[in-house]
C-alpha cells in the first residue's frame, strides 16, 4: 500500500511540472543576449588552441575540462584580460538592453493607449444601451 501512495504522489509531482513549463511566457527573439562572463570570453580562445593541439580530439567535454583546469591554474594577473573584456561587453549589453527596454515600454504605452480608447468607446457604448432601456 505504501508504493501505491508514493506512486500517486510521483504522478502528483509530475503533472505540476508539466502544467508550470505551460505557462511560461514566450521569449523575446529581439531582446538581446546576456554577455559572455570571463571564463567563457577566456574559452574562446582557448577553444581554438585547443583544437589545434589536440586536432583529433572532437570531445566537447575534453575542451571543457582543459579550459577548466587552465582557467583555475591562472593567476589573477592573468586572467585580467579576460575579466575587462568580460566587463566592457557588461556595459555594451546594458546599453542595449537600456535601448531594448525603452522600445519594449514605448510599445507597451502605445498598446494600453489603444486598449483605453478601446474601452472608453465600449463604455460610451454601454452608457447610450443603458439610456435607451430607461426609456423603453
Amino acid at each position: 500500500m505504501k508504493g501505491a501512495k508514493g506512486a500517486k504522489k510521483a504522478d502528483t509531482k509530475l503533472t505540476v511540472k508539466k502544467t508550470a513549463a505551460k505557462g511560461k511566457a514566450a521569449k523575446d527573439p529581439n531582446k538581446p543576449k546576456r554577455p559572455a562572463s570571463a571564463f567563457f570570453v577566456f574559452m574562446e580562445g582557448f577553444r581554438k588552441q585547443f583544437k589545434e593541439e589536440n586536432p583529433t580530439n572532437n570531445s566537447v567535454a575534453a575542451v571543457g575540462k582543459a579550459g577548466g583546469a587552465k582557467w583555475k591554474a591562472m593567476s589573477d594577473a592573468e586572467k585580467a584580460p579576460f575579466v575587462a573584456k568580460a566587463e566592457q561587453r557588461k556595459k555594451d549589453y546594458d546599453k542595449t538592453l537600456a535601448a531594448y527596454n525603452k522600445k519594449k515600454d514605448a510599445a507597451t504605452e502605445e498598446e494600453n493607449d489603444s486598449d483605453k480608447s478601446k474601452s472608453e468607446v465600449n463604455d460610451n457604448e454601454e452608457d447610450g444601451s443603458d439610456e435607451e432601456e430607461d426609456d423603453e
